[in-house]
Formats: structure tokens, sequence, C-alpha cells
């Protein structure tokens, strides 16, 4: 059993490494892309105020070490199989640089782990509905909006000025805007995405015997924000390039607006124990902010890519999980 813990324990930081390979990239791209900061600064930031955000709260955490599969029926081999099937599919999508859920790809992991196991019976529909679907539903709607909305209200405060501040000057404002709202967004991801490997590990260690209720040990969230770190370090900017530069030209403006209104959103999520797609959420926001300008400015097929990503991404991490069950149950 301590093997198969452990075994469990290497998995899950595999995925939290390539989380920070994806859904962490997000938190600093459109930064990246304004240059409001260096990406060494940009990755220092958001390194520090990432595992700051993880300490402050552990809500969603337990939605998905017990919100989805009870604790009683919440088997190790569950736990293994169903990380396998998420990581399978974040890594696949990490290489070719389309920025997905790496949230929702455990949650499918574990519904495909969950159901192959013992069937429906031992999934948490309400749960599952109430913090999860919901949240695929509304995390991305809601930073449409709050991109848009935040756009509006900061373009009518710049035409209150009695002078007309110049492009250059707003440029050089925003970005220095930016400089605090990067520690802002990289907080809000640390209250939401990375707690994902902190409840895959706490929960093996309560199936294990380890622990004996779900609390998630300090060791295990120091040792989960530092492994994000290095994920976004050194496979993250094929994410950063996709958001920052590809999706459309992010200006300083829009990036300051991408940011702020992200991470709103994504904290007030974090303190409702959604695991919500910060993903999802920081496109949305910066498709928001760029619609109301110039909707043309949108590159379409980038935009087709990531949805068709998103829409796909539970499913997928639930079948290659399921399958994976299937096969590891003959050897555990």
């Amino acid at each position: 059993m301590m093997i198969l813990v452990i075994l469990i324990i290497i998995i899950a930081l595999i995925f939290d490494f390539l989380n920070g390979a994806n859904d962490r990239a997000n938190a600093i791209a459109t930064t990246c892309a304004t240059k409001a900061l260096s990406p060494t600064q940009a990755l220092i930031v958001a390194s520090i105020f990432d595992m700051l955000g993880a300490l402050a709260s552990t809500r969603v955490a337990q939605t998905i070490g017990k919100g989805i599969i009870p604790s009683q029926h919440m088997t190790l081999l569950i736990l293994l199989a169903g990380t396998l099937g998420a990581v399978i599919w974040v890594f696949l999508c990490t290489r070719i640089g389309i920025p997905i859920s790496v949230s929702h790809a455990l949650v499918g992991g574990l519904l495909g782990a969950g159901f192959a196991a013992g069937g429906k019976e031992i999934i948490q529909w309400g749960i599952l509905g109430k913090k999860v679907l919901l949240g695929i539903i509304l995390g991305p709607a809601a930073g449409f909006l709050a991109g848009a909305v935040f756009l509006i209200l900061v373009s009518w405060i710049l035409h209150l000025f009695p002078r007309k501040i110049s492009t250059h000057k707003t440029n050089k404002l925003f970005r220095t805007f930016q400089i605090f709202t990067t520690p802002f967004m990289s907080f809000t991801h640390g209250m939401n995405d990375a707690q994902n490997a902190m409840g895959i590990i706490t929960a093996a260690l309560l199936a294990g015997g380890f622990i004996t209720k779900f609390q998630v040990p300090l060791w295990v969230k120091l040792m989960c924000g530092t492994v994000m770190g290095l994920g976004t370090f050194l496979m993250g900017w094929r994410v950063v390039k996709t958001l920052g530069w590809k999706l459309t030209k992010v200006e300083p403006k829009q990036g300051f607006v991408s940011e702020f209104g992200a991470g709103t959103v994504i904290a007030l999520h974090s303190l409702a124990g959604m695991p919500i797609s910060t993903t999802h959420v920081v496109c949305s926001a910066v498709m928001g902010s760029t619609a109301l300008q110039n909707l043309k400015r949108i590159k379409q097929i980038v935009a087709w890519r990531m949805m068709l990503a998103w829409i796909i991404t539970v499913p997928s991490s639930a079948l290659f999980s399921a399958l994976t069950y299937s096969i590891l149950k003959y050897f555990v």
C-alpha cells in the first residue's frame, strides 16, 4: 500500500508539473505579451503568489479529493488511474500548445476511473453538478463578461480626464498596473488550480491510512507549489505564446483588464469550492476585452481550436482513465 501511495504522489506531481506548464502559464501570458514584466520576473512573481494562494484556501482541494467520489469509495486504484488519464490528456495538449482546463481534465479522469470501478452509483452527481459542471458553464461566460465590463469601465474613467492621454502614456500606465494584477491573478490561480494535485495526494494519504481526516498537510502544499513553478518555467512558454500572441494582439490596457477581471472571477469561484478552469476564464476575458474594440482582431482559428479542446477535455480524460483503470486492475 505504501508503494502505491508513493506512486500516486509521483503521478500527482507529474500532473502538477503539467498544470504549471499549461494552466499556470495563463497567469503570466498577457503580462509577458505586453512586456509589463520580463518572463523571468513574471515567473518569480507567479511562483510566489501562486504558493500564497494555495496556502490561503483548500476548498477546491476538498472538492477534488472527496467531492466527486466520496472518501469511502475513493480507492488508491481510482486515484492512480484517474490522475494518469488526466496526465495523458494534459501532456498531449501541452505539447501542441493548446491551453486547456487542467482542472476539468482531472475531474474527467476521476469520473472515468470511478465509473469504471463502481458505476454511476459512486459518483456524487449533486456536488458534481453544483460545483463542477456549473463552473464549466459559468467560467467562460463570467470571464468574457468581466473582460468586457472592466474594459468599458476603464475606458469611461480615461474619458473623464480633461486632456486626452497619449497612447504611449496610456500603455505605460497600464503596464505599471499589470505589475499589481499579475500577483493578484497568480494568487487566485493558487486558490483554485494549484489545489488539484493537493486534493489527489491528500485523498491518497487518507485512503492509505496515513492520515485520519481530509486535511491538506503543509508539506503537500509546499511541494505542489514548487513543482508547479518548475512546470511553468520548463514547458509553459508554448501556452504563453498561444494566449499572449496567437489568439490576439494584447495591449497593456487589455492585459490589465483581462488579469483583473479573470482574477476576480476565479477568486469568487474558489471561495465557493468550485474547481473552474483558469484557462477558460483568462482566455474568455481576453476575448471579451478584445471583442468590444475589434472582433476581427481575435484569430478565430486559434479560438476555435481552444474551444474544441475545452469541450472534449472531460470526456477525453474520462476515456483515458477508464481504459487505464481497466488495465491496472489486473496488476494492482
